[in-house]
């Protein structure tokens, strides 16, 4: 992390990157917020490309941020369904406003309204920007239940990529779940390695499958276990070593 004590000396960090490191926004949120006009240095309305130097007052939304002390916080939150990934304050489904965490957080990797299960929350930006980069193949694990019986070819055809709109979907992993009977014919296992919006439901529906539950469970190394709905832990320091490791490639 640049040092904000040096910033006099080479003519200040950008913006954007200022405000992720002091874990209030990623650089693409902290973009759009300086485009609405929601961020202000010493008093005056900030723009993209703005730098801060050592002394300056940072503003967001008329709260002041410090990148200096502020602590670095990793959470594991079991989002339940009905709630929405967003920051803004006024809705009352946010799962900010469910939360109330003393911190101000965000989330890496967005969970919509109809799942549920493993979301991680941190302040730290330049952790999630490593963690959501498509290229670097970080794996999200999810248990998916569907309204007809899964077939042979379905499996197949997910596991091999799914032409979206966007472009086909790379390869993924397939693991059916096993009961007493044999194998569960509605539901199975999938990991993913990229984030496209609604990915998951939309894969399915190629294949005339409708998606009836879905449920993350694991984001690389951190994994949702027995932790309770609508409850958070702060990660041990072995699975936030290990996740800044992976993240670093």
């Amino acid at each position: 992390m640049e040092l904000l004590d040096k910033t006099t000396e080479n003519g200040g960090i950008r913006i954007n990157k200022y405000l992720s490191q002091a874990g209030v926004l990623s650089r693409r949120k902290a973009d759009e917020a300086l485009m609405n006009g929601e961020i202000t240095i010493n008093g005056r309305t900030a723009v993209p490309g703005d730098k801060v130097l050592l002394n300056d007052k940072i503003c967001y939304r008329g709260k002041e941020v410090s990148v200096s002390t502020r602590k670095k916080v990793i959470l594991a939150y079991n989002k339940p369904l009905g709630l929405v990934c967003t920051s803004k304050e006024a809705d009352k489904d946010s799962i900010f406003r469910k939360l109330d965490y003393p911190e101000m957080l965000y989330y890496v990797g967005r969970l919509d309204k109809n799942s549920y299960g493993l979301l991680l929350l941190t302040n730290d930006g330049e952790l999630a920007n490593q963690i959501q980069k498509a290229h670097n193949n970080h794996e999200k694990e999810y248990v998916v239940k569907v309204n007809k019986p899964i077939t042979k070819s379905f499996v197949e055809g997910l596991i091999k990529g799914v032409p979206l709109e966007e472009r086909t979907t790379k390869p993924c992993k397939i693991i059916r779940v096993r009961t007493e009977e044999g194998y569960d014919r509605y539901t199975f296992r999938i990991i993913i390695t990229e984030g496209i919006n609604h990915q998951i439901r939309r894969m399915c529906e190629y294949f005339d499958y409708k998606v009836v539950s879905l449920k993350r469970i694991r984001v690389m190394n951190i994994k949702l276990g027995n932790l309770a709905l609508g409850q958070y832990r702060e990660l041990t320091e072995q699975e936030e070593a290990t996740l800044r490791r992976l993240t670093k490639g």
